[in-house]
């Protein structure tokens, strides 16, 4: 998965190509399948989960070429959150409407 520059809502979550899939996005995965997100957005961001097993973050913040992975152990459903920590407009980038919150649900059985 990537994170990716879009007009509308500054970033969305996207294929590994970077197809745009939207700011939400739900993955189901068998236990012990590893997740890469890389961040093909010009920002940096703050990963948080909110809610399932816990997770090995590390670092919350993520920057720009970079690839975090997250390994899903546990069964259960998982919630991250990304939240980018320069907006659009700090960036000198043109967008339509708010900034995106990224939520990425990861159903693991």
């Amino acid at each position: 998965m990537a994170i990716v520059h879009v007009v509308q809502g500054c970033h969305v979550w996207g294929t590994d190509l970077s197809q745009p899939l939207g700011p939400s996005r739900t993955l189901t995965v068998k236990r012990g399948t590893r997740v890469q997100i890389r961040l093909n957005c010009p920002m940096s961001f703050d990963f948080a989960q909110l809610s399932g097993p816990a997770l090995a973050l590390g670092d919350p913040r993520s920057y720009p070429g970079t690839v975090r992975t997250f390994v899903f152990a546990k069964k259960g459903v998982y919630r991250i959150q990304a939240t980018n920590v320069e907006s659009s407009e700090q960036m000198g980038m043109t967008t339509i409407g708010a900034d995106n919150v990224l939520v990425l649900t990861v159903r693991v059985s």
